[in-house]
């Protein structure tokens, strides 16, 4: 063996100093943002997998000179996100649902297998990672709806950005239908009614806007997080929005068969432009079916999870008695559904499950349910508050009944955005930024605020509409509360 004696002359370019590379090994690794584009008929050209003895949703079957291989997809990446959203611990069937549910655009964040297996295997926080990679505050954009009226009209004027061709802020009226709908001020417009702004003249977008009627659909997106994804160069996808006042949306019924069955009628029929849907008819009075939201001439989407587009009449109702005494069925208005196709996006998109409600929630908009409450006796009064993350965050603490289902909001910031909007204590929380959560435990609702970044919309009702004891609604010790 070589004895070797230092010698400071040389210092750390002694030859006999040899640094191995486990520091390489180690290294963080980094993940790689793929943005596929497909035309009409087109496919991406990949195919998603789980294998025995691996773990992750693995890409296989790359198609040479394909969508995915031209945009960086490689042959055992591990799948991260989908649209921004993660998803290694979702299950394999939801990850494929969001793969095609995203149109002709799909943004997917990857890593090299090799990469993800070691990162597995030194117990890396792969959630974290994903963070890390993207730039600090970015928040999701917003998918609104909004409805005129006859003192502000729509309440937005739209305005071109100085030396940015094809893009364009927003000019709200305080108080009006647009900040109602949840648009703020110095948002950016990145689509309307289906079609990207991006290509747009200020004079062709003005046209548009006069001849959107009494409603338009707009995505905006606030400027610090447009300039994330401009400097990103990923594309702001309807997949990514959350939801603002949508008027319709697809709804999951959980129904479980009686000794007459599930009650229902299920035909297939043809709309007045030559689409064939599956219609629910005959919805018998106390029935599994009615119980669990269904309504006669509601469109059937999905059975247990899986799209009934491409099936025929037949083989749909083998599914449903496949499931046995259970079944998960996801349906739609006819109305509901020309909206999404009108705007060119899938009602599976945005899907409430009825199964916390009891089925008592019908496909309407929040400022319609509002309404009703108002002017009906004895109907809890609804409130739709929208807030902007400000100094004080949103300026509000959530609370909740010990070991028990719904929250409330247990304090009010004096001055802060909870405040303006008209917060008040013990109100309890109906729906956060669209989606029910009556049902659902705090840290449930503490996840969905979360989710929605410096953007906010609550659905909440008075204390004295409430059924729960007042005295009970206490900020459970030892249970997540949050201070927003």
């Amino acid at each position: 063996i070589e004895k070797f004696t230092f010698n400071p002359k040389e210092g750390i370019d002694n030859p006999v100093m040899v640094i191995t590379d486990d520091a390489d090994s180690f290294s963080t690794p980094k993940p790689r943002l793929c943005i596929l584009r497909r035309e009409e008929g087109q496919s991406y050209g990949f195919h998603l997998r789980v294998e025995r003895g691996f773990q992750g949703h693995i890409i296989r079957n790359v198609t040479p000179l394909g969508v995915a291989e031209r945009s960086g997809l490689r042959d055992g990446d591990r799948l991260l996100e989908v649209n921004n959203c993660f998803v290694d611990d979702v299950p394999h069937p939801e990850v494929a649902k969001k793969i095609k549910l995203s149109g002709h655009q799909l943004c997917l964040l990857v890593l090299d297998g090799e990469e993800y297996e070691q990162a597995v295997c030194r117990g890396q926080d792969l959630r974290a990672l994903t963070t890390a990679h993207k730039a600090e505050g970015s928040n999701p954009p917003r998918l609104c709806y909004i409805t005129r009226d006859a003192a502000s009209g729509l309440g937005i004027n739209f305005l071109p950005v100085e030396g940015e061709k094809g893009r364009f802020s927003v000019s709200l009226v305080r108080g009006g239908p647009a900040e109602r709908a949840g648009v703020c001020r110095g948002d950016r417009l990145v689509w309307m009614d289906g079609a990207t702004v991006s290509d747009l003249t200020h004079s062709a977008l003005s046209k548009m806007v006069k001849k959107c009627g009494d409603n338009i659909t707009i995505m905006v997106i606030d400027s610090e997080s447009e300039k994330n994804y401009i400097q990103r160069k990923m594309p702001i996808l309807p997949a990514m929005a959350v939801p603002h006042n949508l008027p319709h949306t697809a709804k999951k019924l959980h129904l479980t068969s009686g000794p007459e069955g599930y009650g229902f009628l299920l035909t297939q029929e043809r709309t007045p432009s030559g689409r064939t849907v599956h219609v629910m008819r005959e919805v018998d009075i106390g029935s599994p079916a009615e119980r669990a939201g269904m309504h006669a001439g509601e469109l059937l989407l999905e059975v247990n999870g899986e799209s009934v587009e491409q099936l025929k009449h037949e083989e749909i109702v083998d599914k449903v008695r496949q499931g046995g005494q259970q079944v998960t069925l996801t349906t739609i208005t006819p109305h509901g559904l020309e909206f999404y196709t009108q705007l060119g996006l899938s009602p599976l998109l945005f899907c409430v499950d009825d199964a916390a409600e009891g089925g008592k929630r019908s496909s309407v908009p929040v400022s319609e349910a509002a309404e009703q409450q108002e002017t009906t006796a004895g109907q809890p009064n609804l409130r739709f508050c929208s807030l902007q993350k400000g100094p004080l965050g949103f300026g509000f603490n959530l609370g909740c009944v010990p070991h028990s289902p719904g929250t409330f909001i247990s304090q009010v910031a004096l001055g802060g955005s909870g405040q303006r909007a008209g917060l008040l204590v013990d109100d309890m929380v109906v729906e956060v930024n669209g989606q029910n959560v009556e049902g659902k435990h705090l840290e449930d609702v503490i996840m969905l605020v979360k989710e929605g970044g410096s953007f906010l919309s609550l659905l909440v009702k008075n204390k004295s509409d409430s059924k729960t004891n007042q005295s009970e609604m206490l900020p459970a010790r030892g249970t997540p509360s949050l201070e927003v």
